[in-house]
Formats: structure tokens, C-alpha cells, sequence
């Protein structure tokens, strides 16, 4: 099992993409879209990126985005909750 530091940085990591890409996950949710234990297979599936730090760059550098990078564990999954 990860640590709790490790799946809140990840926690963090699923939400910054998911609103970088115009996904609301907690709208998502509430609106039957998303399931909440998906949510929580995103952040599990974040954690087994192998460069997390290449990530937080590329959320750094871009506030808004018409899709993922190509090595986003969750590209599939904000694709569908795309607007």
C-alpha cells in the first residue's frame, strides 16, 4: 500500500490533470458521469507513473489543455469526461 504522502501527491496530481484537460471530477461524479471509486482507481493508477516530477512541469507549464500527455495513466478516462 502507498503512503498517504505519496496518494495525496498523486490525489493532487489526478485533480490538476482532470481540470487542466476541463474535467471536474467531483461534477462527474455528481452527475452519475464518473463512479467515486474510479476516482480513487485514478489516483492508484497516478501512483504508478514513473515520473511524477515530468508531470508537475507539464501541469506548471500549461493552465489549460486539450488533452493529456501520452504517458497520462488516466488519458482514457478524462477522454471520456471530456465537455
Amino acid at each position: 500500500m502507498q503512503s498517504p504522502k505519496v496518494l495525496k501527491r498523486h490525489a493532487s496530481l489526478v485533480d490538476r490533470m482532470a481540470r487542466t484537460v476541463g474535467v471536474d471530477l467531483e461534477e462527474s461524479a455528481l452527475r452519475g458521469d464518473l463512479e467515486f471509486n474510479e476516482i480513487a482507481d485514478a489516483v492508484i493508477a497516478c501512483t504508478g507513473c514513473t515520473n511524477p516530477n515530468h508531470c508537475e512541469a507539464w501541469l506548471a507549464a500549461n493552465d489549460s489543455a486539450e488533452s493529456t500527455p501520452g504517458y497520462c495513466r488516466n488519458t482514457e478516462l478524462l477522454k471520456r469526461l471530456m465537455p
